[in-house]
């Protein structure tokens, strides 16, 4: 592939730039129509029924993080820390691993 000079470059981020502005203007334009909501709403609804076992499955494979994350949250809320590192503390251990939260003993 050649080398694309300053000037072609500057050309083409333009270009770039122009369409990307072209697209922000007519999606203004046509998002408050009741035929795009539409159309968009059906391909929303299509994309939930097509991964709707994917999003169970990772839903089930991540449920201890996702307890162990709440618990901190709580406990963090609730400025007792220190009670979630030893009530916790194979949460606290899952956390660390996932590196979510630094070793704070």
């Amino acid at each position: 592939m050649s080398e694309l000079s300053a000037e072609q470059i500057a050309n083409i981020l333009s270009s770039y730039q122009n369409k990307r502005i072209y697209e922000k203007e007519r999606y203004n334009v046509i998002k408050d129509t009741e035929e795009f909501k539409m159309k968009n709403r059906a391909a929303a609804k299509s994309h939930y029924e097509r991964n709707k076992e994917v999003k169970a499955k990772q839903y089930k494979d991540n449920r201890e993080v996702r307890n162990a994350k709440s618990t901190y949250y709580y406990y963090r809320k609730i400025n007792k820390l220190d009670d979630f590192f030893n009530k916790k503390n194979d949460q606290y251990e899952l956390l660390i691993s996932i590196k979510f939260i630094r070793d704070f003993r």
